[in-house]
């Protein structure tokens, strides 16, 4: 294999002070075979001085170069660079013939061939560096060019790209010329594409799908196209910058390892997001929040780009934080009247539950960096930063931010940023100043405190009381400054269950002077951070954690429950509180939660960590007694039809959590659940996928549901039960297919990877913990970063908890071995896995 080198910063420096690239003309033939396709490139760039630099390509062939029409030798190439030698200053012109392959792991130009009706789709997934898998490129954030492409695909296709394509006959497709954009954002999907389109505000709109998904689409077309024009208009408000593209599609591709990207006017879609089978208002409410998200990425990191990846949070933290604030602001009142009721009006509650959590696990972990880091040294380092830091975190902190700023100026400064760099490229420094010119506060000392550290501040609630007063002191752990609301609750006289808010009131962490009385008896509870405003982890004063261990249902507010669960999580995972107490906390408490995001929430914690990990393995089968019994009361709850987005979730764990098969295998028989809901695609391979652990099916009963449903889709859940059977030969053929051939694409691959480790089959799967490590290694140096990441997440052993595994990893970590996408999930694990243990012995 040649030799890959990643660029520097300092590379990337140097080229961008010695180059000006002007424009692209790409011409793309898809028509060349399975294997590869043609790239022709025509580069037009300038030199301010004389210099030699290279330009990245990664060819299945090169087939000819030439710079202001001198050949270059081919044989130069090395690895991915090929030198440009002896440039003077001036204006010069590079030409490029390559043959590329064709990806199977979601990066460059994938190709992927439906097994439902035998059609074949590509489109590129350019990202971060991935380019390069497509044409030649100076492929680095800020030298942004013109980019001009045509493509050859076969003449039933329809091909899509950043602008405006035309078809001129014969299969070609001309794109409009783009604007100037990085490269990263180069897009194309080519395919036989199903397609929705109309206009909003004189722009073309559409959406896109594979054939096969066409009738999926088409349910939910309306609902798509009303999120997407209340939040384009919504952002339209906000925003002085109009939208800088010629038009907006939305293309829904399959295999993409993502939840979306944000090519400018062509954002892609991991296409699990037109759902085949039943969902959650919830989960309407997720891809909603997706599509703002994307949207906002066309002004934060598009328009104006990050100049290095040190500053990937000028475009997660922005987007994420934007796509929840905004998808709260369109719900509440969007163009047109009042949007669908299932986008959900608790877009924060969700982000509590879900994304904080994530930004909270990671910033506690060796691997943690600050949002707004300053050693990223290469591309591959910065690969790693796409992380529950660079989003949640970095969202969390912007939401502060606009407490303590007000949003008005933080809006002024983003407006003054937008046209102080349009069309280019920023760092934090330059946003720093935009913010500074909207306000009297130290924003430079914000940024350093929130922006330059690590680790989660822990805000401590201390209360005293006397007759007719009471007083609250907030200790902090760590540096930041925070803006916090208190809500304090009694008990409810009438109804001793539920819980009344009393007040709420601002207060700043540190306090200057000690707490000022507050005039009233003891509360039962009082919460810092009542409204989730501030990142930190949270606290209670005695009286307050045990009335939420006894009355957490009776809070009326969902974000404050949202908190306090995250509370609970948080004291489980640094053995305050016995896992044990929080799965009687969520079974006395869950039944009457009335929350989605929040039930699904707690669920997902209870299973996969609390009875996955942090208990014993003598104690796993009475904590999923417990979930069971909990699935079960929450499906009685629901009989009456009212709730079927809660009943669907209980279903779910219901499924995962069975230790015996009757009640399970007699619902795929009869095709139902009693009283609903009958057994969608999802939930039938769900239903099977635990039968396979439990060994209650078989090799036969799955080729049958595959005959059933021959979709995407049920190519990967027959692999993730054929990958649970409890037998011997099934997991040799399972291991041999992740890590003995390349076979697989990144789906399958995950699929198979979901299957094999199961805790109930430690026994039968002990041999392969130590021969994981090894094998991880060498399949992630064959095939990448994207299977290097489901290496490490989906196919690590993290049932095998224990003294042993820890030891094997931390052996492979010493060595030089894994690459550098493996190694920072390799170490993740560990550090999760070595918290279960202290969990265990707490």
């Amino acid at each position: 294999m040649a030799r890959m080198s990643v660029l520097t910063r300092d590379e990337a420096q140097n080229r961008a002070q010695l180059l000006d690239v002007h424009r692209y003309t790409i011409e793309l033939d898809l028509t060349t075979g399975d294997e590869t396709f043609d790239s022709r490139t025509l580069i037009r760039f300038s030199a301010r001085t004389d210099a030699d630099t290279f330009v990245e390509l990664k060819p299945a062939e090169l087939r000819s170069a030439t710079l202001d029409g001198q050949p270059l030798d081919a044989g130069t190439l090395d690895g991915n660079r090929l030198p440009l030698k002896n440039l003077t200053a001036g204006e010069h012109e590079l030409r490029v013939d390559a043959s590329m392959r064709y990806s199977r792991t979601g990066e460059g130009m994938h190709r992927f061939t439906d097994p439902t009706d035998g059609e074949t789709y590509v489109y590129t997934q350019l990202f971060l560096d991935d380019v390069q898998r497509v044409f030649a490129a100076f492929d680095q954030p800020d030298l942004k060019a013109v980019f001009e492409l045509t493509v050859t695909a076969p003449r039933h296709w329809t091909v899509l790209a950043n602008g405006v394509t035309e078809h001129t006959g014969d299969g070609v497709w001309r794109a409009a010329p783009t604007p100037l954009i990085s490269t990263y954002l180069v897009a194309v999907a080519a395919g036989p594409w199903h397609s929705v389109r109309t206009e909003h505000r004189g722009l073309p709109f559409g959406l896109h799908c594979r054939r096969s998904l066409a009738p999926y689409l088409d349910a939910d077309a309306d609902e798509l196209l009303d999120i997407t024009r209340a939040c384009f208009d919504r952002y339209h408000e906000k925003f002085e910058e109009p939208y800088p593209f010629d038009s907006y599609d939305q293309a829904f591709v399959p295999e993409f390892n993502a939840g979306a990207m944000e090519n400018p006017g062509l954002v892609t879609f991991r296409d699990e997001f037109v759902y085949r089978s039943a969902v959650t208002d919830t989960e309407r409410q997720t891809r909603a929040m997706v599509i703002a998200h994307e949207m906002a990425h066309m002004w934060f990191g598009d328009l104006v780009t990050l100049r290095w990846w040190d500053d990937i949070w000028l475009n997660e933290s922005f987007a994420e934080y934007m796509g929840y604030q905004t998808l709260t602001e369109a719900t509440l009142g969007g163009s047109g009247g009042t949007p669908p009721r299932k986008w959900g009006t608790d877009t924060w509650t969700d982000f509590g539950v879900t994304r904080k959590p994530w930004g909270y696990d990671a910033d506690q972990r060796p691997s943690t960096h600050p949002v707004a880091p300053k050693d990223v040294e290469d591309t591959a380092s910065a690969l790693l930063n796409f992380d529950g830091i660079s989003y949640a975190k970095g969202a969390s902190a912007l939401r502060q931010l606009v407490v303590w700023l007000g949003e008005k100026d933080f809006l002024a400064g983003i407006n003054t940023h937008f046209a102080r760099h349009r069309f280019a490229n920023a760092t934090l420094a330059d946003f720093i100043e935009s913010l500074a010119s909207a306000t009297e506060r130290d924003v430079h000392a914000w940024a350093d405190a929130w922006l330059r550290t690590t680790g989660v501040d822990t805000l401590t609630a201390s209360v005293g009381s006397r007759p007719g007063q009471w007083t609250l002191a907030l200790d902090r752990t760590g540096e930041r400054p925070h803006r916090v609301t208190v809500g304090v609750y009694d008990r409810d006289l009438h109804d001793g269950r539920r819980l009344l808010l009393r007040e709420r009131y601002e207060t700043d962490v540190p306090q200057e002077a000690a707490p000022e009385p507050r005039t009233g008896t003891r509360p039962a509870l009082v919460v810092p951070n009542d409204l989730d405003l501030t990142y930190a982890k949270i606290r209670l004063d005695d009286t307050s954690l045990e009335t939420v261990l006894r009355g957490l249902s009776g809070i009326p507010d969902t974000l404050t429950r949202a908190v306090m669960w995250n509370t609970l999580r948080d004291m489980v995972r640094d053995g305050e509180l016995a896992p044990a107490d929080y799965l009687a906390t969520a079974a006395a408490h869950l039944p009457e939660e009335t929350d989605l995001a929040l039930v699904q929430g707690v669920l997902a914690f209870a299973s996969d960590h609390i009875a996955g990990r942090y208990l014993t393995p003598d104690r796993r089968p009475a904590a999923l007694a417990t979930l069971t019994e909990l699935c079960r009361d929450l499906i009685r709850r629901t009989e009456d039809g009212d709730h079927p987005g809660l009943r669907l979730i209980a279903v779910r764990h219901r499924i995962d959590t069975a230790a015996h098969p009757d009640t399970i295998a007699a619902w795929l028989a009869d095709g139902t659940v009693p009283g609903g809901p009958e057994l969608d695609p999802e939930l039938r391979w769900r239903v099977l996928a635990r039968l396979a652990v439990l060994g209650a099916t078989d090799e036969a009963a799955i080729a049958a549901e595959l005959a059933r449903d021959p979709s995407a889709t049920g190519q990967e859940g027959a692999a993730r039960c054929r990958a649970a059977l409890p037998d011997e030969d099934a997991k040799a053929r399972a291991w041999d297919a992740m890590f003995g051939s390349d076979d697989l694409s990144n789906y399958l691959f995950t699929a198979t990877a979901q299957g094999f480790w199961q805790p109930e089959q430690a026994d039968l799967v002990r041999p392969y913990v130590s021969r994981y490590f090894k094998a991880a290694v060498a399949v992630a140096a064959r095939r990448g970063p994207a299977i290097a990441e489901a290496a490490g997440s989906w196919a690590f052993p993290a049932h095998a908890v224990d003294a042993e595994t820890l030891k094997l990893g931390e052996k492979c970590l010493r060595k030089a071995g894994p690459i550098p996408a493996l190694r920072r999930k390799l170490v993740d694990q560990l550090d999760d896995l070595a918290r279960a243990l202290r969990v265990r012995e707490a």
